[in-house]
């Protein structure tokens, strides 16, 4: 794909809209300046004194700022609380420009949120709020209405399993299936699933993994043949294989696209996320599979040299990457 080709697919994300379902977190970065370190009174610990609080869409909304950037439209739909944490994550996805009038707001569950200690640039332990007990079977009634409702307004749909736990998140085993029948019901829509712990669960959908979530849901060690394994049930498989970029599994087999080279410093949080959000608006705006690998490589390589922050990136950022690749000399 040469640059031409690549303005071209980009250009066409603006008339595109796309629904994200799945876990919302909120990304809560507390900025400690050691200097000011005092000491408790009470416990004789280190008091960290925060400067700044900054608050971000993580998880599903770390797709959904990706995809904002990028310029495609975005409705979100998840679960979260009718608590402070909640409105926060609201205010973050608002101001991104996403439609969060389908997120779904409950007392009953907390909003889950990555609380992340950051003294000089960089992050301590991270404080987890998630949500330890099943869904209650009104919410996640609600859930499969308003995704039903949504699906036909959109060009695609991405589902992020995020919570580990089994059914404590938005994506239950009863919402999973729902999922694979809409893509029966609707063949001519781009779905795409990312799961951590459960991503071999899925059928009928183009799934996304690293190694390590291709290992534990095929059992085997090949990453091709997981792969393969993981097409069977799908209509396709992708694969990051980190800087050696992504591996895409359809009917014409295994294709290699290889990553894109990065100098100095990364952050690689949140780098699989991009490449599924470049990945997935890309094949609903008609590039092939292997087309649509590489604009995720290509939105990847942006973003992870955004140190200490979850990173997005825009057309114009994918676009002058693609032409330092063009001008480097081939290492071959």
């Amino acid at each position: 794909m040469n640059t031409s080709q690549l303005e071209n697919i980009l250009a066409r994300f603006s008339q595109l809209t796309l629904l994200v379902i799945g876990d919302y977190f909120l990304d809560l970065y507390l900025d400690i300046d050691s200097t000011l370190a005092e000491t408790s009174l009470e416990t004789g610990l280190e008091a960290h004194q925060v400067v700044r609080t900054r608050t971000f869409p993580g998880a599903a909304g770390t797709v959904t700022s990706n995809l904002r950037a990028l310029g495609v439209n975005v409705i979100a739909l998840g679960v979260i609380s009718e608590d402070g944490n909640g409105y926060e994550l609201k205010r973050a996805l608002a101001a991104t420009g996403v439609d969060s009038a389908s997120l779904i707001a409950s007392r009953e569950r907390a909003t889950p949120t990555y609380t992340k200690p950051m003294r000089d640039g960089r992050e301590l332990n991270r404080l987890d709020i998630k949500n330890r007990t099943p869904m209650p079977h009104v919410i996640e009634d609600e859930i499969v209405t308003r995704l039903r409702d949504s699906v036909s307004r959109v060009n695609g749909v991405i589902v992020v399993d995020q919570v580990q736990e089994a059914n404590c998140g938005v994506i239950t085993d009863r919402v999973r299936e729902e999922i694979a029948t809409l893509t029966r019901v609707h063949r001519e829509k781009i779905f795409v699933a990312e799961s951590r712990e459960r991503i071999g669960l899925f059928r009928d959908v183009i799934v996304q993994a690293n190694t390590r979530e291709a290992r534990r849901a095929t059992g085997l060690q090949d990453i091709e043949a997981c792969g393969t394994k993981l097409k069977q049930n799908n209509r396709a498989a992708i694969l990051t294989v980190g800087a050696e970029g992504v591996l895409v599994f359809d009917a014409d087999g295994c294709t290699r696209v290889p990553g894109v080279r990065v100098e100095g410093e990364i952050d690689t949080a949140g780098a699989g996320d991009s490449v599924c959000a470049g990945f997935t608006a890309a094949l609903c705006a008609g590039a092939s599979l292997p087309e649509a690998a590489e604009i995720g490589n290509l939105v990847a390589s942006v973003t992870i040299q955004q140190l200490g922050v979850t990173g997005t990136a825009m057309p114009a950022q994918v676009i002058a990457m693609q032409r330092t690749r063009e001008k480097a000399p081939s290492r071959n």
